[in-house]
């Protein structure tokens, strides 16, 4: 299976997995592959997996929109990095990221409701942030990439291969424990 292909099942699966069919029925999603774009997928599954973290991190952006606003930097900045690693595959497949779109769709997703005016502000603390991590030379974050690129490629292999001997959800407390690091780095500047 190629690695677009288990972008597009993941994505299929998660979206599957949000339906609420109690309160307010919603259509069951499709089950061809071909229905899913891997690029909204890797979209998709950045948030998802960025949601999933900061709930296991026990975070709060409602909170830290008033005290702390750069912490919803840091989430921006986690769901980019998350998304690169995403992607990365995919440039073997010839399918290039847009990651101005993504840093949007992703900013609009994670803080839906917020004015423009803090999204905008969201998105450059974000991709200033997400540019320090990929830049950075020291040793602390050239390993920090290493295991959320390892963490990523782990889940969507979980979510997509009944042979692993780990479901998808047991990778969840890995994202929490990178993004507390991420919060940490940030909040001691």
């Amino acid at each position: 299976m190629k690695f677009s292909e288990r972008l597009s099942l993941l994505y299929a699966l998660c979206l599957n997995e949000g339906r609420d069919d109690t309160a307010n029925p919603s259509p069951i999603p499709s089950t061809q592959l071909a229905d899913y774009d891997p690029l909204e997928a890797a979209n998709y599954l950045a948030c998802y997996v960025t949601f999933k973290a900061i709930r296991q991190a026990e975070r709060s952006p409602a909170d830290e929109r008033v005290e702390n606003f750069d912490m919803l930097g840091v989430y921006h900045s986690f769901a980019m990095l998350v998304y690169a690693f995403l992607m990365l595959p995919l440039g073997e497949e010839e399918l290039a990221p847009d990651t101005e779109a993504a840093a949007v769709v992703v900013a609009k997703t994670l803080f839906a409701g917020l004015p423009d005016e803090e999204l905008a502000e969201i998105i450059e603390s974000g991709s200033h942030k997400f540019q320090l991590i990929a830049d950075a030379k020291q040793e602390h974050w050239v390993d920090y990439r290493q295991d959320l690129d390892k963490a990523v490629i782990a889940f969507v292999i979980a979510g997509t291969d009944d042979e692993t001997p780990f479901e998808k959800e047991e990778v969840i407390p890995m994202f929490g424990a990178l993004l507390s690091m991420l919060c940490e780095a940030f909040n001691a500047d």
